[in-house]
């Protein structure tokens, strides 16, 4: 069969996943990589404060003896260190900074983007990304990054991120795939109330249940981030 599904007659695209980089990222100028609770959360904050972020599979020991060999420190999970996937705690970076940033989703997806120009986009950085993709190049992937279920660690679709994918692709001018047509629309209905929106999802029930509804106020804050973290060299800066 010659046509597989990368939404190549388009030039604003949205697939989810894995299999929507490998699909969409070599044949786009620009992927954007969507994942709201809380990888590009966390790299939008980070380089905001003007550190520099190295995406690293979730593997904390091997990532921790990485950061030992370029001067980074290494972030934790949400309950410990001083750094953590727990976006507040990116605002205790200082400029200059290197962190290295285990995920099992967002740092995944970026590790697979290959030779495309790749940026991290979130709520909250949502129009600053979109703005540097159309600089970047006229064909975009925009990808929601999803979640994994724990019983076949298949993907698991995640609201959070398709709304995130939404409000990115709202600031995009040119010819929109139906998928991102239906992410945009899925922001736009929400848009008015984020928070609660994102404290009742699945994702949000989640982290609310492990103490973490500050997560979910920051992750919310749409726009507060006028950065947009672009990949060079292995590592997210301005």
């Amino acid at each position: 069969m010659k046509y597989i599904h990368n939404q190549a007659q388009y030039d604003i695209r949205c697939e989810w996943g894995e299999n929507g980089v490998k699909q969409l990222a070599p044949i786009s100028d620009v992927v954007i990589i969507v994942d709201v609770m809380s990888f590009s959360t966390c790299v939008s904050i980070a380089v905001s404060q003007g550190a520099t972020v190295y995406p690293f599979l979730l593997d904390r020991v091997r990532a921790a003896e990485y950061a030992a060999t370029i001067g980074a420190v290494s972030a934790q999970a949400r309950a410990g260190g001083l750094y953590s996937l727990s976006p507040p705690t990116m605002l205790k970076l200082q400029p200059g900074m290197k962190i290295v940033l285990p995920s099992g989703n967002g740092a995944r997806l970026t590790l697979l983007s290959g030779g495309t120009t790749c940026l991290a986009g979130s709520l909250r950085n949502a129009k600053a990304v979109a703005h540097r993709a159309m600089n970047l190049g006229t064909e975009i992937a925009i990808i929601p990054a999803g979640e994994r279920w724990l019983s076949d660690d298949s993907l698991r679709p995640a609201m959070e991120d398709w709304i995130g994918a939404g409000a990115i692709i709202s600031h995009f001018t040119g010819k929109k795939s139906p998928e991102a047509i239906s992410a945009e629309e899925a922001f736009k209905s929400v848009s008015g109330n984020l928070s609660k929106t994102l404290t009742e999802c699945s994702s949000g029930q989640e982290l609310v249940f492990s103490g973490y509804l500050d997560d979910i106020l920051s992750i919310a804050d749409l726009d507060a981030d006028d950065v947009a973290p672009v990949l060079i060299d292995g590592y997210y800066s301005r």
